[in-house]
């Protein structure tokens, strides 16, 4: 990475004058302000991650057949929502490096598309579930015990309702995330949070509701997070991007086309990568209800480390992305190295609290003996790999993405993912008998690879080359 060329540092594009729109001058990523944006980040990031734990503890109290079947459909639920934040990184990469040029209209113009692109995309995902919400479980996990797949049906179905709320507060966080403001995101999570607590809290204990509970909970979090940033945006005009306007529908080609030319490979990248996650989950299936809510508890757990460690590679794509539209690649790669840096730290710490702490963390989750001890392994098969190789796997490509290297990291997490860790699973699930603890052996596996080759691209500097505005 260090030997390679680096292309000359292009001028930057002077912010257009506009009324009431505060000059700022990009890219300026001192240690300051990289702090400034990362804290936020990492709170909203771990608030998010706890509303899924949240879930899953309240699906506890109404008992192991709801917490098998919320984590079974979470699982496929986020093959669309990958969706959303491809298009939400698609989104946020074009206009944080027409930030990085200072071309305020431009950057107005792709978050307004990008809002276009969301909400369709998210109505034709929520027609699709509510029409074949059935069908597809039973056609993905076949035939669960009636109690699992009853509770699975319920909260599938509400649940997309809740579809084109998430695309629009996932495009509107990516924007002022683009914009290096991350303070407003963290307050909106947090009340999501509240919201979603309260809304367990009154559907569960209060109503004696089963799995619709913590549906409908999520539903009216995902709204309120949906209104207040798009409300938001309308009123924006003291900042770099607002969305004013929008109601006056008018497409852009050409821009529509920059902000798919990131989505569209990041789309199919995670879609298949979620696809082969749903496939895996299937193990689970074969080997009885405690398997399926010890993966549940486990994942569920782990997700607050992965949650909060994933805002390091939200944050890289604003910070390179305007590095790179201001032409300062040395910018970009210095400031990746020191985000990379700080996903190791606070990853370390992040796994050392959950190792001493996660016979308590299962424990909330009132499994059977054999579930929590099933839980156990999981988690520290993942402890081990992820210390050392999440920061490549994970946070790197999103720096080969905001420079628009997006079809060599859609190959890359595809092919290991198939290749790796679907392959290996199946084969040591079954003909080797490991049992369910070949999917997590597996999936380091495939940490391994992602990471060997997405450093190799970004040492060779291949990624200077891509172009996209």
């Amino acid at each position: 990475m260090d030997n390679a060329p680096l292309p000359p540092v292009l001028p930057q594009a002077a912010v257009p004058d506009a009324p009431g729109v505060v000059r700022i001058t990009p890219p300026d990523w001192n240690n300051k302000r990289i702090f400034a944006l990362l804290w936020p980040l990492v709170a909203e990031q771990f608030l998010i991650g706890s509303m899924g734990f949240v879930n899953m503890l309240m699906a506890g109290l109404i008992g192991e057949h709801a917490v098998s079947a919320i984590s079974l459909v979470e699982v496929i639920n986020f093959l669309f929502v990958t969706v959303f934040t491809a298009l939400a990184t698609g989104g946020a990469v074009v206009a944080s490096q027409y930030i990085g040029r200072g071309e305020r209209k431009n950057a107005c113009c792709s978050a307004r598309q990008l809002v276009y692109i969301s909400i369709a995309v998210s109505l034709v995902f929520m027609i699709f579930i509510l029409v074949f919400h059935r069908i597809l479980l039973r056609v993905i996990y076949g035939n669960l015990a009636e109690d699992v797949m009853e509770a699975a049906q319920i909260y599938f179905f509400i649940s997309a309702f809740s579809f084109p709320f998430l695309g629009l507060y996932s495009a509107a966080a990516a924007l002022f995330r683009s914009m290096g403001v991350s303070a407003i995101n963290m307050r909106i999570a947090s009340l999501v949070v509240i919201l979603n607590i309260a809304g367990n809290i009154i559907f569960i204990h209060g109503l004696g509701f089963g799995a619709e509970g913590p549906a409908l909970a999520t539903l009216i979090g995902r709204f309120t997070a949906a209104f207040v940033l798009v409300f938001m945006l309308l009123q924006n005009s003291a900042r770099i991007i607002d969305i004013r306007g929008i109601t006056n529908i008018k497409f852009e080609p050409e821009m529509i086309k920059r902000i798919l030319n990131i989505a569209i490979p990041g789309s199919l990248e995670t879609s298949m990568f979620q696809f082969g996650k749903i496939l895996i989950a299937r193990i689970f299936t074969h080997f009885g209800t405690a398997a399926i809510a010890g993966n549940a508890a486990a994942t569920a757990i782990l997700s607050l480390s992965f949650f909060t460690s994933n805002a390091f590679s939200v944050g890289v794509v604003t910070i390179a992305g305007q590095c790179i539209g201001a032409g300062d690649y040395r910018g970009a790669k210095l400031n990746t190295k020191k985000l990379i840096a700080a996903t190791y730290i606070f990853y370390f710490f992040m796994n050392v609290i959950t190792f001493f702490f996660k016979h308590r963390l299962i424990g909330f989750f009132n499994l059977s003996p054999q579930a929590h001890q099933m839980a156990v392994v999981f988690i520290l098969i993942h402890l081990v790999t992820s210390a050392l190789l999440f920061a490549p796997a994970f946070v790197l490509p999103n720096a080969l993405r905001a420079a628009g290297d997006v079809r060599y990291v859609m190959t890359v997490a595809a092919s290991t993912m198939w290749i790796v860790r679907v392959s290996a699973a199946f084969i040591m699930a079954f003909p080797l008998g490991l049992g369910p603890y070949a999917v997590w052996i597996a999936m380091s596996a495939d940490f391994v690879f992602r990471s060997f080759f997405f450093y190799t691209r970004w040492r060779r500097g291949r990624w200077m080359e891509k172009r996209v505005i």
